[in-house]
């Protein structure tokens, strides 16, 4: 799928500041922007509050509402829609789950699959087949729907997760500029699932969120407005004096090839400078060179407002996430896509086979077609300049810290 390259959001951010009086009030368009960032990080520690997160997406484009659905690799699936959605999700379930041309439509052309957003446009024509479907007529246009913009945002290779972004169909389909906005807003999410899943899977065995946290297997840090240490999970305890010390309190990285970046991103969030929320974000690898171990490390930050006064995190201004990337599993496709200059479909791929898996293998496990995925192998291969699959589980293999 081509589409026409145009102004990210991080651009779209810097028009803004550039054009705008400092002392005037900011632009509606910014704002909207700025409050679904803060919104999408603050559902990371809770997520009961993501179905306000995507209603906030939405409101970036003035549009109906917004849906996150997921599908692991055993079959099972759900989904999260903002609250202006909930009636229409609810008849989706009980009515036309099995009858989703558009998703299905998707699915077979693998545009979910390669994490470049796509409108109604990408997935066939627009013909009357298209709008007299009875999807469209009976259920999307009775709900104020029609249009959709929609990412892969999946932060990890075991689980599909694709944001959908839904609009009333007397607008036009997402232009090419909006969709740039709605893949920038897609990393975001992908960021905070990266903690919210995997409490996500907690939650269901009612478990509060201090016992969620002592359970999930990555390491999660909790640190106030002056950088000071309030809670690290068992998993984050046993990596102080590895990957992490403690200085007056204040958690700093001992591998000095991620000290500086880790530092800009903690003093980035804590200092309140909303202007650098919607920049992409982009993770900090660190190995040790003791023990081999690599981790990858993101910087979430948490405002005031998404923690109740209760809670027992309720001074956190940051949480950090330290997810090591174990040499026998395959890595994350999301490092891989910053690192090696990947598409997200092409880090899939580039995972699965370089972890050793042939590409009908994989193919499977990302539930696209095998020609698909030896065709997006063979990009991946004139990317990288390789040529064999044993050279692509070498190079995986090598990757250090960047």
């Amino acid at each position: 799928m081509e589409r026409k390259q145009s102004c990210s959001i991080q651009t779209i951010m810097e028009m803004f500041i550039d054009s705008v009086d400092p002392k005037a009030p900011m632009p509606a368009a910014t704002r909207h922007l700025l409050d679904a960032v803060e919104a999408l990080y603050d559902a990371a520690p809770n997520p009961s509050l993501w179905p306000i997160a995507l209603g906030k997406v939405a409101a970036c484009f003035d549009d109906v509402g917004a849906i996150l659905e997921w599908r692991k690799d055993d079959g099972t699936f759900g989904a999260i829609v903002s609250e202006s959605l909930a009636v229409a999700a609810r008849e989706f379930e009980q009515r036309w789950a099995d009858h989703n041309f558009k998703g299905e439509r998707a699915i077979r052309a693998g545009l979910y699959f390669n994490g470049e957003p796509i409108a109604d446009r990408h997935i066939g024509p627009i013909d009357d087949a298209y709008l007299n479907h009875p999807f469209h007529k009976d259920f999307l246009l009775k709900h104020g729907l029609g249009w959709f913009g929609g990412v892969s945002v999946s932060p990890d290779p075991r689980i599909g997760v694709v944001l959908s972004i839904q609009r009333n169909f007397a607008k036009p389909q997402f232009s090419d500029a909006e969709l740039d906005v709605v893949g920038s807003l897609g990393r975001h999410i992908e960021k905070s699932l990266r903690l919210s899943m995997r409490l996500l899977e907690a939650e269901l065995t009612n478990l509060g969120l201090g016992e969620a946290l002592a359970r999930v297997g990555i390491g999660v840090f909790a640190l106030d407005w002056s950088a000071r240490l309030l809670f690290a999970n068992p998993v984050g305890t046993t990596l102080l004096g590895e990957v992490f010390d403690l200085v007056n309190n204040q958690l700093l990285i001992r591998i000095a090839a991620g000290r500086v970046r880790f530092e800009t991103a903690i003093s980035q969030t804590l200092r309140g400078d909303t202007s650098s929320l919607p920049v992409e974000p982009r993770p900090i690898l660190v190995e040790q060179t003791s023990t081999g171990r690599r981790f990858v490390i993101y910087v979430l930050p948490i405002t005031a407002s998404a923690i109740s006064a209760n809670h027992f995190l309720t001074h956190t201004r940051a949480i950090v996430l330290a997810i090591e990337q174990k040499l026998a599993e395959p890595a994350d496709p999301a490092v891989l896509r910053d690192i090696l200059g990947l598409t997200l479909g092409e880090a899939r791929i580039a995972s699965l086979v370089g972890s050793g898996l042939a590409p009908r293998t994989a193919a499977e496990h990302l539930g696209i077609a095998e020609e698909t995925a030896r065709n997006v192998l063979k990009r991946v291969f004139q990317k990288l300049d390789i040529s064999r699959q044993s050279e692509l589980a070498a190079l995986l293999g090598r990757i250090m810290i960047l």
